[in-house]
């Protein structure tokens, strides 16, 4: 009997994935450690940086835990302060699901959320907040990227858990990256026993890690745009890296031919250890390490309407065209393509908007009205932005829609695909406008591709 539920960290078991290398030689392994009490690997990390404070007298009684977190490590560090009487804040990237941060204030943690796309340096990314925060009186900041009781948690058990369950015998280690606390101490425990083990680094398009240029990605807890001390970059033999539609579709296979209910970053690692496994010699030992469970995605990679919003369901989002999408939207009682001109009111275009049951708008020149070409387009409205501004500034209904109009909406053709116009939209625009030729005839909204799809599917 385990005297209290920090006691069962760790120990978690290794399964043979059997069914997602049937095609491959290698045997491939999976270490699961979803099976962590907090559901993720993160639990390892959260006691031990904690323990490390208390014992350095940073982290003293009725002090307040302060982390930037994907959500994993806010879990871990949630239980181990319900366990201790800590209090919690966590600072999270708005792409973390709404399970995730559900979970975190099950637990007793408060969550702030923070926009993704601005640089670490900016005052409102999620490091530049907790940092405010952990500025405060008896706060005490973990700092995963930092803290070298990461890596070194996963020096003391993680690796030599493997080492252990595998006899020796393992030839290669695979795993996401992100703070690299996992990779770098497993990677180092494993390379004094075994000096030619592989390891290889699973990396989302858009990190920096595999060398590629910065920019969004959907795949929550791994890749970086910047370097975390926690990261021993010399200890990786090889990285792959892997997209989000790769990633999201293998972490749904594993769950469907596995029955292993695993997470995005799980389905990185695994497309990497696939890779990487199929020019290896069919007696090698792969080990890929599972992070989490997809109990934290149920309304994301786990939703059809999610992943067809964003293109991910390729045989869906593949049927029908822009054409289609504008044809099956069309009604006598809403113009082909409804627009603005820059010297209308604000207080006007809110009324055109609930006039025509739309949400943005095309801004063209003025005395244009159908046939609008890519010169005639000045830029567009979109019912979020008014709504802000009209919030913060009443006076803002009387004044023209071109001082306060957005820039122009992304165009598509009537022939685009519909997994075109997904993607397009997964890049965070709330519409498309559609032109023929050169001249621009429609609007295409998230909800009109939903629309269509529900009734074409």
């Amino acid at each position: 009997m385990a005297p209290d539920l920090l006691a069962l960290m760790g120990d978690t078991p290794l399964v043979r994935l059997d069914r997602l290398s049937r095609d491959i030689g290698p045997t491939l392994v999976a270490k699961l450690e979803m099976l962590n009490p907090g559901g993720s690997v993160k639990d390892r990390i959260g006691i031990a940086m904690v323990e490390a404070a208390e014992a350095a007298g940073i982290l003293k009684p009725g002090g307040t835990i302060v982390e930037p977190t994907s959500g994993n490590t806010g879990v871990g560090l949630a239980i181990v302060a319900a366990r201790k009487g800590y209090r919690c804040i966590f600072v999270v990237p708005d792409k973390v699901s709404s399970d995730k941060v559900s979970l975190m204030r099950a637990y007793g943690a408060e969550v702030v959320v923070c926009p993704t796309a601005v640089e670490p340096e900016d005052p409102r990314s999620y490091y530049s907040v907790s940092d405010r925060l952990a500025s405060e009186p008896n706060a005490f900041k973990p700092n995963q990227y930092f803290n070298q009781a990461n890596p070194m948690t996963h020096v003391l058990s993680t690796g030599p858990e493997l080492w252990r369950q595998t006899d020796g015998r393992i030839d290669a280690f695979v795993a996401g990256v992100g703070t690299g606390g996992t990779v770098t101490g497993v990677g180092r425990y494993l390379k004094e026993r075994k000096p030619d083990v592989q390891i290889v680094g699973a990396d989302p398009e858009g990190s920096l890690y595999s060398g590629d240029s910065i920019r969004p990605y959907l795949v929550e807890g791994i890749g970086e745009d910047f370097w975390p001390e926690t990261f021993d970059p010399a200890i990786v033999d090889r990285w792959e890296r892997v997209s989000d539609a790769e990633s999201f579709q293998m972490a749904r296979r594993c769950t469907r031919e596995e029955g292993i209910l695993v997470g995005g970053s799980c389905g990185t690692a695994l497309v990497a250890a696939h890779r990487f496994a199929a020019d290896q010699p069919d007696d090698a030992l792969i080990v890929v390490l599972l992070p989490d469970s997809g109990r934290g995605y149920l309304t994301k990679m786990y939703d059809e309407t999610w992943m067809a919003e964003h293109g991910f369901n390729q045989p869906t989002a593949g049927k029908g065209t822009v054409g289609d999408v504008l044809e099956a939207k069309s009604t006598d009682e809403v113009p082909p393509l409804v627009h603005l001109h820059p010297d209308e009111t604000v207080a006007a275009a809110i009324a055109l908007l609930k006039e025509y049951g739309v949400s943005q708008m095309p801004v063209f020149r003025e005395g244009i009205h159908d046939g609008a070409s890519t010169d005639d387009v000045l830029g567009s409205i979109r019912e979020n932005a008014l709504l802000d501004a009209a919030l913060r500034d009443p006076g803002v209904m009387q004044r023209a829609i071109g001082e306060v109009m957005q820039p122009p909406l992304p165009t598509v053709t009537l022939d685009d695909p519909l997994g075109h116009v997904a993607a397009e939209l997964a890049k965070g625009g709330s519409a498309l406008l559609a032109r023929d030729g050169d001249r621009f005839v429609g609007v295409v909204s998230r909800a009109d591709v939903l629309a269509y799809l529900s009734s074409h599917g």
